[in-house]
């Protein structure tokens, strides 16, 4: 079997793999009916989920993207990515951005895919969420925005 990746309605996302990215149900709420989701099928299992969000004029927020512990490792994830990425390149769209932790595997992940640091959002995470997010034993504060820019689409 290969690995299945479509869209889905909002309705329908597993929200127990988005908590995975972003643990407050409320955010995750909030911005999922102005997107468009995506799942990541193997042989019949869920196994990963993807959230991207219009920013109008041709840009795109990778809001959330996700894989299942017992799945992760197998590089579910990245054909994931480069799905929503192409995707998103065949609709037009001028670029694609995303917000992640200023350290850690997320950040090479983004970067492996050829977004780059655009800027730097100064305690993101401690104005936003209600608990502090730790990662790796470390108190996650600043976000770091990452660009993918579409070569030879126009915006």
């Amino acid at each position: 079997m290969s690995l299945l990746i479509q869209e889905v309605p909002t309705a329908d996302v597993p929200m127990d793999l988005l908590l995975l990215a972003d643990p407050s149900e409320d955010k995750v709420r909030s911005y999922l009916p102005r997107s468009k989701c995506f799942v990541a099928s193997y042989d019949g299992a869920v196994v990963g989920a993807c959230v991207v969000q219009s920013l109008g004029s041709g840009t795109y927020e990778l809001m959330n993207i996700s894989v299942h512990p017992a799945h992760q490792k197998f590089r579910y994830g990245t054909a994931l990515l480069k799905w929503v990425i192409d995707f998103f390149r065949g609709s037009g769209a001028s670029q694609m951005e995303v917000g992640t932790g200023s350290f850690g595997y997320q950040l090479a992940f983004y970067q492996r895919h050829g977004f780059r640091v655009t800027s730097i959002d100064r305690d993101f995470f401690a104005r936003n969420y209600p608990e502090p997010i730790f990662e790796d034993g470390i108190q996650l504060f600043d976000m770091l925005r990452l660009t993918l820019r579409y070569s030879g689409n126009v915006a």
